[in-house]
């Protein structure tokens, strides 16, 4: 099996191709910018080949794809139609779609978050190559965006702290895309990839706190603050389905599958777990 995994500056992709090599399998790391993956937190093996494959630029994609069986792919619409028609070129049997559980929604085309995965699932099962949809909820990597606020002042400011959500470690997902890359038997079918329990934004918050060895408060901040201090970080329409996405999960617990389980043979990391992990971080 030759595989060409995508997005290799992000902890999934560059896990997955650690992953994919330790156990003797070929593959090819590609990047938007593979002249950047030095300088990123991602740690390829030294005997990796990288590629240059822009998910929004069909010109990079005959190279990256030449050769390859299967892919691990990241969800970007802009280029899907043009990229299946080259994967299918290449002799590509089988894709492995890194989408989102936003799309269980019940019309994910209202949100801008959920469309993008949307669409890209659509043009994937539309199409003859099988294509493998993993499907997670919030990533527990999420939380290091409170670092700096936690390490500053102590504090976290929270539009919704009672809004739930069940983390998912990135090391969870990378072993499932493992799992269905190499088993046949797992192919062709959707995930519904989670954590092992629902959690509050204020609950996962505590459990830094523990970890860090430190208290850090929780600040209910109104909506439109909120997006007002995040306009500098992300486009406006994406924070506006985040908005919406944790106002619908003000007291609704999160779903929690066994999914992670079922495809890596051992349960979901807990929030917990990650937070400990990750504990420098939050401290000062």
């Amino acid at each position: 099996m030759h595989t060409l995994v995508t997005g290799c500056r992000g902890r999934i992709s560059s896990a997955l191709v650690t992953l994919l090599r330790r156990d003797g399998h070929t593959v090819r790391a590609a990047s938007r910018t593979p002249e950047g993956l030095a300088a990123t937190a991602a740690v390829l093996p030294a005997d990796v080949p990288v590629v240059a494959c822009d998910l929004s630029d069909p010109a990079t994609f005959g190279a990256a794809l030449d050769g390859v069986d299967s892919v691990f792919l990241y969800a970007e619409p802009s280029g899907i139609d043009a990229f299946i028609a080259a994967a299918e070129a290449a002799g590509v049997g089988h894709i492995v779609l890194l989408s989102s559980n936003s799309v269980l929604a019940p019309d994910p085309r209202q949100n801008p978050i959920a469309a993008a995965h949307h669409t890209v699932e659509q043009a994937l099962i539309a199409s003859p190559v099988t294509a493998t949809l993993l499907r997670p909820g919030m990533f527990a990597t999420n939380a290091h965006q409170w670092a700096d606020s936690v390490r500053a002042h102590g504090s976290v400011d929270l539009p919704y702290p009672d809004s739930h959500g069940s983390p998912i470690d990135s090391d969870d997902i990378a072993e499932a895309a493992l799992a269905v890359l190499t088993d046949p038997g797992l192919q062709g079918v959707a995930y519904h990839l989670t954590g092992p329990e629902s959690l509050t934004a204020a609950e996962q918050v505590g459990l830094l706190a523990a970890a860090a060895g430190r208290p850090i408060a929780v600040n209910p901040v109104a909506p439109e603050d909120w997006k007002k201090a995040m306009s500098a970080h992300l486009p406006e329409p994406i924070i506006d389905g985040l908005l919406a996405y944790t106002a619908a999960t003000v007291g609704v617990p999160a779903d929690v599958t066994d999914d992670i389980e079922r495809l890596t043979g051992h349960p979901a990391r807990t929030f917990a777990a990650w937070a400990e992990k990750h504990a420098t971080a939050f401290r000062s």
